[in-house]
């Protein structure tokens, strides 16, 4: 990166690290057969690598530059809400497990937790009473708490999943009433303007798709509404495009110390609920959705709203990331679409593995836990890897730890959160290892240690 930042375009876009001619081809194939398969006016499409756009390109009536043309981004709005109110989480301004009738007062489904709403694991109603929100003109709040006094619940809090718009108008009016100033005031001040988001916006402004629904039998062109969602416009409100939202995955791969630092951002993506009937192939973390894909998950949201779909994803393992915007109601499984994308990438430039690096040194409370261990009879070799403690069983990866101001924290695996602890003699050398109960030895069942140690009966 040059002291000036990072390189941009000439519309302002991060770069990244460009793909080959090749591989261009074949992701403008994958955009040409969802605009044609999927009947759409048009499919605009970008993917992010090393720190920016790598790959942009769009099929179909485009009316402007494909980076800068604004589509309406549905549902995506969610995470620019669920950012905000992580920001007064961090800030000690709102627990995540307190209801939000902390702030909202005694007002419908205000009983559920600021967590419960953001992972939709509140059981509220999936849509606002009255008529369809998306089409029709909003109101205020005060209106939307009215029409909406709780008794509508689908569920109990935490049976399960059940995603609701309803909640994030809720989520809205917490950072408003918080921050003391509108919504969207927020969104600009907390979130576009740290970000250099400057094409992101409330209402289309400059070059944008208009939306459209497709007749399914005469294939012509159906207008749809644009209204100003008002009350529900943290649900689904926002307009955007592939350069913009290309920044946001590359925030979400990096996060930014002035809107979310990257750990605390990791946290978001912790699966909180999901949905069974989806063979456990999507999840719901504090406001972000988690696909199955890529190098493992995919986390991200998609979005709807008459006349518009979209997506924006990354894969935090491999660090890239895809958007894809497109005007029309229907025709395109965004999800599958965003997904294809970055498999086509991987399949035509694997993504490299880091450079191996020796260790400069290794930290002092590792130094007698490296080699081998038993649990039992089974053998597992610790050894120190980029800073950080690795059990491996069968040369597979199981456990992992982190020195933690002198005491060994489990950071990833089933030991995760637990502290390992080295047991020693009177003499101070080591007997064993004791990490939630599981109790390894230099030796299988080594005598003298606890259960498992001795020889099993």
């Amino acid at each position: 990166m040059s002291p000036e930042g990072p390189a941009r375009g000439h519309d302002g876009a991060l770069l990244g690290d460009a793909v080959t001619d090749h591989t261009a081809r074949r992701l403008r194939w994958r955009t040409a057969t969802a605009q044609a398969e999927g009947h759409v006016p048009s499919v605009v499409a970008g993917i992010v690598r090393g720190g920016g756009l790598a790959w942009a390109d769009g099929v179909g009536d485009v009316p402007g530059d494909v980076v800068d043309t604004q589509y309406k981004i549905g549902s995506i709005t969610k995470t620019l809400t669920a950012v905000l109110v992580l920001q007064l989480v961090e800030e000690g301004a709102l627990s995540l497990d307190s209801p939000a009738s902390e702030v909202l007062g005694e007002v419908g489904y205000a009983d559920r937790t600021i967590r419960q709403l953001l992972a939709h694991s509140g059981g509220l109603q999936a849509e606002p009473a009255g008529s369809w929100w998306e089409r029709t003109e909003g109101g205020t709040f005060e209106e939307l708490a009215e029409a909406n006094d709780g008794s509508a619940a689908a569920f109990d809090p935490d049976r399960q999943f059940h995603y609701s718009n309803l909640g994030y108008g809720l989520l809205g009016e917490v950072v408003a009433r918080l921050r003391g100033q509108t919504w969207w005031e927020a969104v600009e001040e907390r979130i576009l303007e740290p970000l250099g988001m400057t094409r992101t916006s409330y209402q289309a402004s400059g070059a944008h798709a208009l939306g459209w629904s497709v007749h399914p039998y005469a294939q012509t062109l159906i207008p749809e509404p644009l209204p100003d969602t008002a009350a529900m416009a943290p649900a689904g409100q926002v307009w955007s495009t592939v350069a913009d939202l290309a920044t946001y995955c590359t925030f979400l791969l990096d996060g930014h110390d002035a809107v979310l630092p990257a750990p605390v951002l990791a946290r978001a993506f912790t699966p909180q609920a999901g949905e069974e009937s989806s063979g456990l192939a999507y999840a719901h973390g504090l406001g972000f959705q988690v696909f199955r894909g890529g190098a493992g998950t995919l986390v991200g949201h998609s979005g709807s709203m008459p006349g518009f779909h979209a997506i924006c994803l990354v894969d935090r393992t491999r660090r890239t990331g895809v958007v894809g915007l497109v005007n029309a109601t229907g025709g395109v499984p965004v999800a599958a679409f965003g997904a294809a994308l970055l498999d086509e990438l991987e399949r035509c430039e694997p993504t490299l593995p880091p450079v191996w690096r020796p260790n400069e040194s290794v930290p002092e409370s590792f130094a007698d836990v490296l080699g081998v261990w038993h649990w039992g009879a089974t053998p597992y070799v610790f050894a120190c890897e980029g800073g950080h403690l690795v059990a491996r069983r069968r040369q597979v990866e199981l456990w992992r730890f982190a020195d933690v101001e002198g005491r060994i924290v489990g950071s990833r695996g089933y030991h995760a959160g637990e502290e390992l602890l080295v047991v020693r003699r009177p003499d101070g050398s080591v007997s064993h290892l004791d990490v939630g109960t599981f109790i390894l030895t230099r030796q299988p069942y080594e005598p003298g240690a606890p259960v498992p140690g001795g020889h099993p009966a």
